[in-house]
């Protein structure tokens, strides 16, 4: 029952964000080459010859079983979106289920090609976001949270920094309807303190205004992604 409720409410959402955001990459960048031999590359994916088409385009199963969450992180995020289910390509729309073990974390992160609008169906959730840096360089960016508890709904505008934890004893589940066919996932201290190459330590100390080793200790973390 709770199940069946949490997917009535998300295909509802879904519906009215599909066109709520303006059209947008679908894909971290498209670079043009001048070169006819050369593989062709797209903004999105290239098209399947349509008699071609099969039902099995437009279906995904799965949603229905519990994410693995013996991780660091107590979380996990099952991803619906055009690279699992190629019926979405051009549809402008994704979902995902997402997982959380008792004081599990989906940790700060962005989309940056997607608003998400999230639903609670068991669990207690402490959710948030971060506005982009405010015009008065005098005023500080603003935190908005919420603590979430099961039909609450709770929407993270496109690009801005957001996160989910669970604060309950229990396990908790909610899903997540994402105004892209692929929306992108930016995990902030994966992309600060894992990237490969590194960053220059020295642009990371004088970022955060900390002693090197610090930076040092930070680089040297496993850093994992939950999804």
């Amino acid at each position: 029952m709770k199940l069946a409720l949490g997917f009535f409410v998300l295909i509802a959402t879904l519906a009215t964000i599909a066109h709520a955001s303006d059209p947008s990459p679908l894909q971290d960048f498209c670079v043009a080459i001048n070169d006819s031999k050369a593989a062709v590359f797209v903004n999105g994916k290239i098209c399947k010859n349509p008699n071609m088409v099969v039902a099995e385009d437009f279906f995904f199963s799965g949603l229905n079983k519990p994410g693995n969450t013996s991780n660091p992180l107590g979380s996990k995020v099952t991803p619906v979106n055009v690279n699992q289910l190629p019926g979405l390509n051009t549809l402008g729309i994704s979902l995902a289920r997402i997982d959380y073990a008792p004081y599990g974390l989906n940790p700060p992160h962005t989309h940056p090609r997607a608003t998400e609008i999230l639903v609670v169906i068991y669990g207690t959730l402490y959710v948030g976001f971060v506005t982009s840096n405010p015009a008065d360089p005098n005023l500080k960016n603003k935190l908005f949270t919420k603590y979430l508890y099961p039909g609450d709904v709770f929407v993270f505008p496109e690009g801005l920094i957001h996160f989910q934890f669970n604060v309950g004893h229990e396990n908790a589940l909610a899903f997540a309807g994402l105004s892209s066919q692929n929306p992108g996932v930016i995990t902030i201290a994966n992309a600060v303190f894992g990237s490969n190459p590194p960053i220059n330590k020295d642009v990371l100390t004088k970022a955060f205004q900390v002693d090197k080793k610090v930076i040092d200790y930070l680089q040297a973390q496993f850093w994992m992604n939950n999804n």
